[in-house]
């Protein structure tokens, strides 16, 4: 007999007592190799930020008993907290929530070359600048309302079954007591230490190391950044990435990232507060912050019925350093995935059902902008005569248009062959013309940094 697809909201099971917390009734049937459940699936979501609400949000909505695991809500994780201006429609994220809109970026090289980038911005465009703790409370809220069974937890560890018909079992600390939670899929939304990767043993990551302080500035100084948005680039502020400088509501984030110093992040932090000391004098610290950003996918993501998202799977952009928009679009590709995999939960998934679903849809999408943009950071960050070229490429208005329209809606955007090979050429003459600059900003480094 064929399998039977049930609709979540007449499953003729539904008079049923939901499962005791650590045991699992399953009533098995094999037909092409898919297992047909008795009782609807049960799915943990190990993490609450933008990774982890988006995919409880989706699995709650789509008819999973759905358990959000966050530790601690109230924490504000460190994060230049900008997104894409795409992100507020297919998100859903209301305005207010946005402290400020950025209109303009300034992008200042090793010499102090300063490029003005966002003169191709269209009059409805803008990025969103907002305080994590904010879209994080908003999006885990949502995901509450749709459903989702939210617990204020540590998840200590996690027992991996060793047949495809047993249950994880995750074991967490709620009011200082040890609980126990039986489920059928975990979603791993627990970032670059994540508990979840190493239960299912999905090997190791590279990891930059972001340090910021939040400055709260004098009102004539906040004035300076009411739209404006600053990059900073040079082996005084980071020797393979970018220091920055992103207003918020009524401070502004100052901070720096790097992979291959992490030990020297205090001195390159005093490195960009050299850099901008003139704007932000006067202005008290009210936050500091450190937090790891993986540096590239994890070698594995998905295993048997566990699927890893944003920061846990490694979905950190090089060159920007963005991922906040990847941490929710792979929470709610993977939600859905396992919505569809399961008909509602209602079938048991596998560990194909789940490559298939997400995984490959996933990569279908956006390796290659990934694998770009992994290119130019190597092209561009490793030196301060790449940098020199990066900023002096930054001026050209078709780099700007063709950066923006990418960064903006989240596609490659499409260029003309005349105007990408005019680019190509202005690229290799910028970094010939700038190799002279970088040896003489390498010299002015050192001395530069023997004084911090």
């Amino acid at each position: 007999m064929a399998a039977q697809t049930l609709s979540p909201l007449h499953h003729p099971l539904q008079h049923l007592k939901p499962r005791t917390v650590g045991t699992q009734t399953l009533t098995p049937k094999l037909k092409c190799n898919r297992i047909i459940v008795t009782s609807k699936l049960r799915a943990a979501v190990i993490g609450g930020g933008p990774a982890g609400s988006s995919a409880a949000e989706a699995l709650a909505t789509g008819g999973i008993e759905t358990f959000l695991f966050e530790r601690s809500p109230e924490a504000a994780k460190p994060c230049g907290g900008a997104i894409p201006l795409c992100m507020l429609d297919e998100f859903s994220i209301p305005h207010h929530l946005i402290d400020r809109k950025v209109t303009h970026m300034k992008i200042i090289s090793p010499s102090n070359l300063t490029v003005d980038f966002g003169k191709t911005l269209k009059s409805h465009e803008f990025i969103s600048m907002l305080r994590r703790e904010v879209l994080d409370n908003f999006l885990r809220l949502r995901a509450e309302s749709r459903g989702a069974n939210l617990i204020k937890a540590l998840v200590t560890h996690i027992d991996v079954p060793t047949s495809n018909n047993s249950p994880y079992i995750i074991h967490y600390i709620l009011n200082n007591t040890l609980n126990t939670l039986s489920v059928d899929v975990i979603v791993g939304a627990d970032g670059a230490n994540s508990r979840v990767a190493k239960a299912i043993k999905a090997g190791t990551y590279r990891c930059a190391i972001a340090f910021q302080e939040r400055i709260k500035l004098p009102e004539e100084k906040m004035a300076y950044y009411e739209n404006l948005a600053e990059m900073y680039v040079g082996n005084d502020v980071s020797p393979d990435f970018y220091a920055w400088v992103f207003p918020k509501c009524d401070h502004v984030a100052v901070g720096t990232g790097t992979v291959c110093s992490k030990e020297n992040i205090k001195t390159l932090q005093r490195g960009i507060r050299a850099r901008v000391n003139a704007k932000i004098e006067g202005g008290t610290i009210i936050k500091v912050e450190a937090h790891p950003i993986p540096e590239h996918p994890r070698p594995i993501r998905v295993r048997n019925r566990v699927a890893l998202v944003g920061d846990a799977a490694g979905y950190v952009t090089k060159c920007s350093g963005e991922g906040i928009y990847f941490a929710a679009k792979s929470g709610r590709m993977c939600g859905d995935a396992i919505v569809r995999a399961s008909e509602f939960g209602n079938r048991m998934i596998s560990e194909e059902d789940l490559k298939r679903e997400y995984l490959r849809k996933w990569d279908d999408e956006y390796i290659t902008m990934f694998r770009f943009l992994d290119l130019l950071q190597k092209v561009f960050y490793g030196s301060n005569a790449g940098r020199e070229a990066l900023v002096e490429l930054c001026g050209n208005e078709y780099v700007q248009r063709m950066t923006f329209e990418s960064y903006l809606y989240k596609k490659l955007a499409g260029g003309n062959r005349w105007e990408d090979l005019k680019m190509a050429m202005n690229t290799i003459g910028s970094l010939i013309r700038c190799n002279l600059v970088g040896r003489e900003m390498d010299e002015f480094d050192k001395r530069i940094l023997a004084q911090i």
